[in-house]
Formats: C-alpha cells, structure tokens, sequence
C-alpha cells in the first residue's frame, strides 16, 4: 500500500519530453539553426526553474495524454533529480549557443550533440545520467541536493 506522503513522477511526461530535446535539436543541427537549439535550451531552463511552465511537458498533459496519444506511467520518484538533469542540459544548450555565436561550430553542436546522447540514453534505456549525478551529490552531502534515492 502507498503511503501518503509518496510522490510520484509520470515518466511518461518525461519521455516526451526527452524526445522533443532529441528531435529538436537533431534539427537545430540538420538546419544549422542556432535559434532552434537556444529555444530547446531556452525550454529546459524555464522549464527547470518553472516546473508548471515546462513547455514539452505541457504538450504531454493537454494534447498527447488527453488524446490518447500517449499513456501516463505515474510511478513512485522524487522530480528533484530529474529537473536538476534538465537544467543542466539547458545550461549546456547554452553553453552550446555561446559557441555557435562565437564562430566555434565544432564545440558548439559537440554540446549540441552531448544533450542528444544524454536525453537518449534516458529515453531508449532509462538511464538519467543527471539523476545519477544529483543522487552522487546527494551523497557527498552537498547543500541543495537534499533528495535521496527512493529505495
């Protein structure tokens, strides 16, 4: 039986939201399109520091799920993990962006591309390489990361 005070996280959303990451910023790169992947970036960080303003997960909860498009799989996590994963690879999409600006293709769609793979080993193997990071911090006991792993 679950206890009251579990919490919960609909992956489901978070799937969406990765494959929106993936397939966006596949075609930042395929267009060569800076403002594509500062609007990706853009999205994550809103998204991260706004959780109810997170613009892919919204097209999940009014459009895709309501449809039936896409199926919820609420299950019992903490969501701290994995908007600190989101957030970070909002800072690398900026970091991304500040290259691409300064004339550095190379290392600016290499990040690019970094978020990609990330965002990608989470969806096709449901491993979150942020969660995994968060849960290490957690860990060594550094402030701000206060969640343990759910057991």
């Amino acid at each position: 039986m679950n206890s009251p005070n579990e919490r919960k996280v609909d992956h489901s959303a978070l799937r969406v939201n990765q494959a929106f990451i993936i397939g966006l910023s596949i075609l930042a790169f395929l267009l060569d399109a800076t403002w594509l992947a500062a609007f990706v970036g853009l999205v994550m960080l809103v998204g991260t520091a706004v959780p109810s303003l997170a613009l892919f997960k919204r097209i999940y909860q009014h459009f895709l799920r309501p449809a039936g498009l896409v199926k919820p799989d609420v299950i019992i996590d903490n969501p701290e993990p994995h908007r600190f994963a989101q957030g970070f690879g909002g800072v690398v999409l900026a970091l991304a962006v500040i290259a691409l600006w300064a004339g550095l293709p190379i290392l600016g769609w290499g990040l690019v591309w970094l978020v990609i793979a990330l965002a990608a080993l989470n969806l096709f193997l449901g491993f979150c390489a942020g969660c995994f990071v968060y849960y290490q911090l957690n860990k060594l006991g550094l402030p701000g990361f206060r969640v343990s792993p759910i057991r």
